[in-house]
C-alpha cells in the first residue's frame, strides 16, 4: 500500500504554491475586466478583446513552449512565471496611482501575463513527477484539482467582495502578492530540481513535431485528444448559450442564475476530492472511465430546464458534468505522466493543451451561429447529443480493460 501523498512535505508545498497561485488568477478573474470597465469605463467589445488576449497566447505560443519547458529546469520555469504575473499584475496598481493606466495597458498585461501563463500551465504537470512516485501521481492531480476547483468556486466571490471593499485597482494587488506567495512556497521545496534530460538543442520545428508525434502515435491519448477537443467544443458552445438561456428561455431572476452557474465549481471539487479514494478503489483508468460512462449521459438534461422544478435539472447537469471533467482530467494527465519519456513531457502536455484548446473559441462562435439558425434551447440539445457522442471512441480503445495506467507503461 502506498504512503499517502499529503504526506509528502514537498508536495505539500507545491500544493501551498496552487492553492496561492489559483486563488489569486480567479480573484483577477473578476478584477481585471471590472478595472476596465469601472476605472477605464471600457465598452463591451474591449472587455471582450481583453478577455480574449488571456488566452491568445497559448495560440501563439503554445507549442514552442513545450520544446522551451523540456531545456529548462521546471522549478525554475514555474517561479520564473510567478515572478513575471507577480510584476505585470503589480504594475497596474502603480500606473493608476501615476495616471499612466489606460485600457491599452491593460491590454498588453493581459497578453502579457497569457504569456507567462502558458509556461506555468506547460511546466506545472510536467514538474509533479519529480515530486512524486509514479503510484502517488493520481492520488496528487486529485488533490491538484480540489485546488483548482475550489478556486474557481471561492476567487470570483471573494474577488467581488474584495472589489467593493478595497477598488478594482487595489484588488489587482491581492493577485500579485498572490503571485509572491506561489514563488515563496516552491523555493521551499527541499528536492533538487532536476536538469533537463535533453542535452541537445533540436531545431525548434522538429521539437514540436516529436511532441505532436508522440502525442498521435500513442494510440489511447490519441483518442483522450480527439474526445476532449470535441468536448469542448460543444460545452463551450453550451457555455456561451446558458446565461442567454436562463434569462431569456426559462426566464430566471439574476440571483438564481448566479447559484446554477455556480453548481459546477460544486461538482468539480467534489471530483477532486473523490478522485484519490476512486483511483486507490478501482484503478486510475477505471475511474476515468467511470466518469465517463456516468457523466456523458447527464448532459442531456440540461436542455429540459424549466422555471418550476425542473431547474434542478440545469443544477444536476452542470454538477456531474464538472464532478465527471475533474475525474477526467485527473485521468489523463496522469496517463501522460505515466506512460511519457521525461525528455518528451513537457512537449507532450503543450501539445495536448493546445489541440484541445483550440476548438473552445470555435465552439463559441458555433454555438452563437447555431442559436441564431434553430433557437437556443434547440441548440443546446445539438451540442449536448455531441458531447454524448464524443466519447464513442474511447469504447474502441484499451481504457475499457485497463485498471491502472501503470499496465501500459509496462506494455511500453
Amino acid at each position: 500500500m502506498t504512503t499517502g501523498v499529503l504526506r509528502n512535505p514537498d508536495f505539500l508545498r507545491f500544493l501551498s504554491s496552487h492553492v496561492a497561485n489559483e486563488l489569486g488568477a480567479n480573484i483577477s478573474r473578476v478584477a481585471l475586466p471590472l478595472v476596465a470597465v469601472l476605472v477605464l469605463h471600457a465598452g463591451p467589445a474591449e472587455v471582450g478583446l481583453l478577455s480574449a488576449l488571456q488566452t491568445t497566447a497559448f495560440l501563439l505560443i503554445g507549442l514552442p513552449a513545450g520544446v522551451w519547458v523540456d531545456r529548462m529546469r521546471k522549478r525554475r520555469v514555474l517561479m520564473g512565471s510567478d515572478l513575471a504575473r507577480f510584476a505585470l499584475i503589480g504594475s497596474l496598481p502603480l500606473a493608476g496611482e501615476l495616471g499612466l493606466l489606460s485600457i491599452g495597458v491593460l491590454f498588453v498585461v493581459a497578453l502579457l501575463v497569457g504569456v507567462a501563463q502558458v509556461f506555468n500551465d506547460v511546466a506545472d504537470p510536467t514538474y509533479l513527477p519529480e515530486l512524486v512516485s509514479t503510484e502517488q501521481l493520481s492520488d496528487g492531480n486529485s488533490k491538484l484539482e480540489v485546488v483548482r476547483s475550489g478556486a474557481f468556486l471561492a476567487g470570483p466571490g471573494l474577488g467581488g467582495l474584495l472589489v467593493q471593499l478595497l477598488g478594482a485597482p487595489r484588488t489587482l494587488v491581492a493577485t500579485a502578492v498572490a503571485g509572491l506567495a506561489s514563488v515563496l512556497f516552491l523555493s521551499t521545496i527541499k528536492a533538487p530540481d532536476k536538469p533537463p534530460t535533453v542535452t541537445e538543442h533540436t531545431p525548434l520545428v522538429r521539437g514540436i513535431a516529436e511532441g505532436l508525434g508522440y502525442m498521435w502515435r500513442d494510440r489511447l491519448l490519441r483518442m483522450f485528444v480527439a474526445t476532449t477537443a470535441t468536448v469542448n467544443l460543444c460545452i463551450s458552445a453550451v457555455l456561451g448559450l446558458s446565461v442567454l438561456f436562463l434569462a431569456e428561455e426559462v426566464g430566471l431572476a439574476p440571483g438564481i442564475i448566479g447559484l446554477l452557474l455556480m453548481s459546477g465549481g460544486v461538482g468539480g471539487l467534489i471530483g477532486g476530492l473523490s478522485g484519490g479514494w476512486l483511483s486507490r478503489r478501482y484503478g486510475n483508468a477505471r475511474m476515468t472511465w467511470l466518469a465517463v460512462v456516468l457523466g456523458s449521459p447527464v448532459g442531456l438534461l440540461l436542455p429540459m430546464t424549466q422555471a418550476d422544478w425542473r431547474v434542478v435539472c440545469f443544477a444536476i447537469t452542470s454538477m456531474v458534468l464538472s464532478w465527471s471533467a475533474a475525474l477526467s482530467n485527473v485521468g489523463q494527465v496522469t496517463y501522460r505522466q505515466t506512460v511519457t519519456p521525461d525528455h518528451l513531457l513537457g512537449r507532450v502536455n503543450a501539445s495536448v493543451r493546445f489541440v484541445v484548446w483550440g476548438p473552445m473559441a470555435l465552439g463559441a462562435l458555433l454555438g452563437g451561429l447555431v442559436a441564431e439558425q434553430i433557437g437556443v434551447r434547440e441548440a443546446l440539445w445539438v451540442f449536448m447529443v455531441g458531447r454524448l457522442l464524443a466519447f464513442v471512441p474511447l469504447l474502441f480503445s484499451p481504457l475499457p480493460r485497463m485498471r491502472d495506467f501503470t499496465q501500459a507503461q509496462a506494455r511500453s
